[in-house]
């Protein structure tokens, strides 16, 4: 007997993207910038292959060494308070670059993306999954993302993919002019919470505590 085939190989890729861009769309994302650059990015291609059905589903899966590729929304999600207004990404720095998919996604959204990844192992797999994808304006790099990139800073934006115990300083002063930064918060409850951080034109810092999160945490030096 037969054995039945996959569901991604069963219904392609590119329908299972739509459907996973419109149920964002009705859990509440509404820049279509954002929604466009998800529905350009194989996610199918950025897991194991054991989880490639599970691929275009709603939820986190892991990468192995202790890490997670994030779910959809949650990608979304910081993209879309980073682009908020209308406002252009420009030069991004991204922390936790993990199996590659996220900085995939915002080089359809960022003018250059610098994406860290601390875990050397970690990091030749999102270098093997996006050299199919010739993504020309993605720079990866094998570094301790909680001092960021002082080398090529200032940023326009910073994502973090991993929970700080603190905003990290290092970062917020890597922030241009108006920059802002998304990141995951752990607190002292033991809760997580989205904060957005934006740089006014004074040079001042704004603090805003958006949605609750679960992300491993950001742990300094590398491996």
């Amino acid at each position: 007997m037969a054995t039945a085939p996959a569901p991604v190989a069963n219904l392609t890729a590119a329908r299972a993207r739509a459907r996973m861009v419109e149920r964002l769309r009705n859990d509440g994302i509404r820049d279509e910038r954002v929604l466009a650059a998800l529905n350009q990015v194989p996610r199918h291609a950025f897991v194991e292959e054991a989880l490639a059905s599970r691929a275009y589903e709603d939820t986190a899966l892991p990468l192995g060494f202790q890490q997670t590729i994030s779910q959809p929304f949650i990608v979304a999600r910081m993209a879309e308070l980073l682009v908020a207004g209308g406002r252009a990404m420009g030069k991004t720095l991204e922390v936790g670059a993990g199996c590659g998919y996220q900085a995939a996604v915002l080089s359809h959204l960022a003018s250059d993306v610098y994406a860290v990844e601390r875990i050397g192992k970690l990091l030749e797999k999102a270098r093997a999954n996006l050299r199919p994808l010739r993504l020309p304006n993605v720079r990866l790099k094998h570094a301790d993302g909680s001092i960021g990139l002082p080398e090529v800073a200032p940023f326009d934006s910073i994502i973090l993919a991993a929970a700080a115990s603190a905003v990290p300083r290092a970062l917020v002063d890597q922030l241009a002019p108006l920059g802002r930064m998304v990141l995951p918060l752990a607190l002292a409850s033991g809760e997580q919470v989205v904060v957005l951080i934006e740089r006014t034109v004074k040079g001042t810092f704004k603090e805003t505590r958006l949605d609750a999160v679960r992300f491993v945490p950001l742990l300094p030096g590398t491996e």
